[in-house]
């Protein structure tokens, strides 16, 4: 009911949008002296029709938008448009720019209007992520991360402006033709050593699509805050019974920042972490204790001699393992009975590729706990877990376990977007965090430490082996309709890749719980919100003129209508931003020299100011059909990608 109910005030939205730029136009030649014919509410056939002052007034069946016809805009028998008496063209050029402009005047003043209402209602409730310069997460895949961009890693400028969001990011992507340079800094966050970068992306952007280009900087993605708490609407938030963090003692309120060795900056990293095949030690190497992740691999990967085998498969049996010795979960070391490290053998990792020995990449900016053990090393621990033997540790590897350090209670109220960034870090006291983790897998391990909590060992699951609820339930049958939708695929090669990814899906560990991000407070003055909003128009009409951004990109009537329906499902203030962005885009639009809008026609009348001579009605004609017809192509064209749109993320 409630979906019906947004579709029908976005679509009174954009009527009124279009009906108060009638209105302007109407007004305004009210006042010039033009005559005014009709003014109808709504398009179609008449529904109920009365006059008043001369002017025939109807409501018409589809109550969206509304026109005005005044005299003199078309031609009558044998006169010129001039000609026409209270006609239009029969005033001077200036009344008719004055007539012309109110129409797109009206919707710039009111976008200012909105803007300033919602300045004077506290402005809107936005996520930390929209408006953070911190990465959250790096594709590996990706030339930011061979780049040796990280999460954690502060954007502070791209193209050598100041980035007040990753969306600003993506405009540069898609409307500038230039290489794209990313400036900003890499911080080690237990030393506070920063250090700056700058990498350049795709040198060749001129010749790639446009989504190509989106897709390179989309490998960036912005920070977030991992938030415990109650639903946005104020209801409960439960842990489900028989989920991994049921008795994990996790509170409302509560932030997760640490997770198996990393500092965290985004869900997509923790989702990352507690999938990755890896597994975190506790090891002693002379005097020092550190923590490092080294791969948690089946023996079948593992590259060991017949003897080493032996011994592997004896140690399975004192330690009580059903499974066969192929399907143990070992490291790619050989150990000694008392857990000492003799040397490094090779592997096949999670890619299939051939490994002789366990090398870690470029080190993360928070803290590097990717080492590789060395002959001599001893393992204290595993995933937190003291163990004292082989036998032990054996044991210990076949499951999977997760370390998790929380902030208690850290979700902020009315944290300003100004204030976003530096509060994203401020609340962490990192040589706290810094001893705790270093505490981790010894006997001196500490749980507290001020607000810092560490989390008793986690063991993620799959979605299937969750307890029965309403919401795997849900899932479950999502994913029988997700696997329905790939078995119709005719492409065998796609077919392929989509049950592969499937199967990942399937397959992929997860905590069961619900982590929100921090909301923060964007209340800009109104006259900036305008200036922004007039700077993004401007920027893509730029990249569409020149062929950066192609007209795909742009929404049509179903866009907006869609956009406007999502906007009401987030609350009356963001309903009333993207009315006011809608209307201004809407003004500027119809301000374009073209010459069947309000901008052709000040040009018309610019045209004969200058020359003192009226344009004749066939030379009007002869410029203004082609462009209805280009119009009305676009108007086509755009209502089809947004069907079109519309259609794969229903069925995607």
């Amino acid at each position: 009911m409630m979906e019906i109910l947004y579709i029908v005030l976005a679509l009174l939205g954009l009527g009124f949008l279009i009906f108060i730029h009638e209105l302007g136009h109407y007004f305004m030649a009210r006042k010039v002296g033009m005559k005014v014919e009709a003014f109808s509410i709504g398009f179609g056939k008449p529904l109920y029709v009365w006059e008043r002052n001369g002017v025939k007034w109807q409501f018409c069946v589809l109550p969206f938008g509304g026109y005005v016809r005044i005299a003199g805009m078309e031609k009558k028998g044998t006169l010129e448009p001039y000609q026409i008496p209270e006609g239009f063209f029969g005033k001077k050029p200036i009344e008719r720019i004055k007539v012309a402009l109110m129409g797109p005047l009206v919707n710039l003043v009111f976008a200012l209007l909105m803007f300033t209402v919602i300045w004077a209602m506290g402005g809107r409730d936005k996520s930390f992520a929209e408006f953070t310069q911190y990465v959250g997460w790096v594709d590996p895949s990706s030339k930011p991360y061979v780049e040796g961009t990280r999460p954690g890693d502060q954007i502070t400028k791209v193209d050598h402006e100041p980035l007040d969001g990753f969306a600003d990011l993506i405009y540069a992507a898609a409307l500038n033709g230039a290489p794209l340079t990313i400036e900003g800094w890499k911080t080690d966050y237990f030393s506070g050593e920063k250090k700056p970068f700058n990498i350049q992306l795709d040198e060749g952007k001129k010749s790639r699509s446009l989504q190509q280009r989106i897709a390179e900087v989309q490998a960036l993605l912005p920070a977030s805050f991992l938030l415990y708490d109650r639903q946005p609407d104020g209801s409960a938030n439960p842990i489900l019974p028989g989920s991994p963090m049921e008795n994990s003692g996790i509170q409302y309120g509560d932030r997760i920042i640490w997770a198996d060795g990393q500092v965290l900056f985004s869900q997509k990293q923790l989702s990352f972490l507690i999938n990755q095949p890896r597994v975190l030690l506790t090891v002693q190497r002379g005097q020092d204790i550190f923590l490092t992740r080294i791969p948690r691999l089946q023996a079948a990967d593992l590259q060991m001699t017949d003897a080493q085998k032996a011994e592997l498969d004896d140690w399975r049996i004192e330690a009580r393992l059903p499974a066969k010795l192929a399907d143990v979960y070992f490291v790619p070391y050989i150990l000694t009975h008392n857990c000492q490290v003799e040397n490094a053998i090779s592997y096949v990792d999670e890619f299939s590729q051939h490994c002789s020995a366990f090398q870690t990449g470029q080190a993360s900016t928070c803290v590097d706990v990717e080492k590789p053990l060395l002959p001599g090393d001893k393992i204290l621990a595993v995933d937190g877990k003291i163990v004292s033997d082989a036998f032990d540790c054996l044991r210990s590897l076949q499951q999977r376990h997760a370390q998790i350090i929380v902030i208690h209670h850290d979700k902020q109220k009315n944290l300003s977007w100004k204030e976003a960034n530096v509060a994203f870090t401020a609340n962490i006291d990192w040589h706290a965090l810094q001893t705790m983790v270093q505490s981790i897998g010894t006997v001196n391990q500490l749980s507290d430490i001020g607000n810092l909590h560490l989390l008793p060992a986690i063991t993620p699951k799959s979605f299937y082996d969750f307890p029965q609820s309403e919401s795997k339930r849900g899932w479950m049958q999502n994913q029988d309709a997700e696997l329905a939708r790939i078995e119709k695929i005719d492409d065998p090669d796609l077919k392929t890749q989509a049950l592969k990814l499937f199967d990942q899906e399937q397959r992929k560990l997860r905590l069961g719980l619900a982590l929100q991000d921090q909301k923060v407070l964007y209340n800009p003055q109104p006259f900036v919100q305008f200036g922004d909003v007039l700077a993004e128009i401007g920027q893509t009409l730029k990249a569409l003129f020149t062929g950066i951004l192609t007209p795909k990109a742009m929404a049509g009537p179903v866009g907006i209508v869609q956009l406007m329906h999502h906007s009401w499902d987030q609350g009356i203030k963001e309903a009333l931003f993207w009315l006011g962005v809608i209307s201004l885009n809407l003004g500027i639009f119809n301000l374009l020299p073209i010459p069947v809008l309000d901008g052709g026609h000040i040009c018309f009348a610019l045209w004969e100011a200058v020359t003192k001579k009226p344009i004749k009605a066939r030379t009007m004609e002869r410029l203004i059909i082609p462009f209805i017809i280009l119009l009305i192509a676009l108007l086509v064209f755009t209502t089809y990608n947004d069907i079109m749109r519309l259609v794969k993320g229903i069925f995607s």
